[in-house]
């Protein structure tokens, strides 16, 4: 089924997805594989994992007992596996023996037997409306349909002693039974496989895949069997993994880089305690939007990290070059250290609390198409924007709360820590009286 353009319809895949799915499991006698949209890169669905090892039959077993915790799981939808029931088959064991004794070589029977019923091209004609046609020489379907017929297949063996042609029967030279052979066998890393896939539906995909590895650990494996995650599961966890790097990597290189240009390893510190205030926004907007985390809004929260910093470089920076110019006129205005360096405080947020508005509120409607877009896979970026928004508003109000009063904490110790050593070390390097 395709769909019309999302701006000519009312009403998203999602939700005609869970309709259809009601609807379909209705009618009976039919199994729901799949519904929804298939994954844009591999064509497959939201969550697929393997079970490997050696022997079929125990992965069948592992299979069905796994099966059905896995229909438990609340947002698993359109279940399915790799391994299908048995087809029936017919077996034909040749008399390796037999053969030896009467001289016909093995590849000469199992040549004789595909000609016999896969058929064996021999030619091409040409009709009269110059049509070519492939000439496959085989037996009529009638007689090869049950195993009692191929067992009264003609078997021509090699002349006797006096130049006299012989002919037996398949029966008598091979071993022929009914019985049941796998549908399909995966292989996956030079192991047999059985491969789940399936989808979500009202729950995020990262829950419910982390559901299913809880249940995952907590059946008993045999040596030598294993799970493994694979298609889009796979690759978000190394996403978010990538993503986690990152984001450390980012706050170590603006921590050194603030160290670096304050002259100091305290102030960055309080800088940087801007950033925490960020997920408070990030959290509440992903919840006002009904959107998840995904590897788009950690992109957002990198972004983040560089742009809430500079409110805090703009209102810490301005109150430090106040203070070298009010520490002049400290003992003229009779204010202690402390009620001077809050005055200053104050005034530095007044000051800098235009410029802070300004580029906070560029950044806020600069995303505000990105957050609320109509487009086409919009779902899938719309996180992005929804992130950097909450986390700005938050910080911009937040930052002039929170870092004065961790920038006076800090002070406060930094002067302390000086007392103290003056203190302790300034009598021991005292000469004697």
């Amino acid at each position: 089924v395709k769909l019309v353009d999302k701006s000519k319809r009312m009403r998203s895949v999602e939700n005609l997805v869970q309709d259809l799915r009601i609807e379909l499991s209705q009618v009976a006698g039919i199994t729901i594989s799949h519904i929804g949209q298939l994954d844009a890169v591999g064509g497959n669905k939201q969550i697929e994992f393997s079970i490997q090892g050696s022997d079929i039959n125990t992965l069948q077993k592992i299979s069905n007992e796994l099966s059905d915790q896995l229909r438990a799981i609340p947002g698993l939808v359109d279940l399915d596996s790799s391994l299908k029931p048995n087809n029936p088959t017919v077996n034909i064991e040749l008399g390796s023996q037999i053969l030896s004794d009467i001289g016909l070589p093995v590849s000469a029977l199992t040549n004789h037997l595909r000609t016999l019923i896969g058929g064996t091209e021999i030619g091409n004609w040409q009709s009269p409306d110059n049509q070519t046609y492939k000439i496959i020489a085989k037996l009529p379907e009638r007689y090869v349909q049950n195993s009692e017929q191929l067992k009264s297949l003609p078997i021509i063996l090699p002349n006797d002693k006096l130049g006299n042609s012989q002919v037996s029967t398949l029966s008598q030279v091979a071993n022929i039974k009914e019985e049941f052979s796998p549908n399909q066998i995966n292989r996956r890393n030079l192991a047999r496989e059985v491969l789940f896939s399936a989808n979500t539906s009202g729950r995020p995909q990262g829950q419910v895949s982390a559901d299913i590895d809880k249940i995952l650990k907590s059946i008993h494996l045999p040596v030598g069997y294993r799970y493994e995650f694979i298609g889009s599961v796979k690759n978000m966890k190394e996403s978010i993994q990538y993503a986690l790097i990152s984001l450390t990597l980012a706050i170590l290189f603006i921590y050194m880089t603030l160290a670096s240009q304050f002259v100091s390893f305290l102030q960055p510190i309080t800088i940087m305690t801007s950033l925490p205030l960020t997920l408070i926004g990030v959290v509440l907007a992903l919840l006002l939007f009904g959107s998840t985390v995904s590897i788009f809004s950690m992109i957002g929260i990198i972004l983040l990290m560089g742009l809430v910093t500079k409110n805090a470089i703009l209102l810490i920076d301005f109150a430090i070059r106040l203070s070298k110019e009010n520490v002049s006129t400290l003992e003229e205005s009779g204010l202690s250290y402390r009620r001077l360096r809050h005055t200053t405080l104050i005034q530095a947020a007044k000051v800098r609390l235009r410029p802070i508005l300004m580029t906070s509120l560029a950044m806020i409607f600069g995303m505000v198409p990105l957050a609320v877009s109509f487009s086409e896979g919009a779902e899938q970026r719309a996180p992005m924007g929804q992130a950097v928004i909450g986390g700005v508003l938050t910080s911009s109000i937040l930052t002039l709360v929170v870092v004065p009063v961790v920038y006076t904490c800090f002070d406060d110790l930094k002067l302390w820590l000086k007392t103290f050593i003056h203190k302790t070390v300034a009598p021991s390097v005292m000469p004697p009286q």
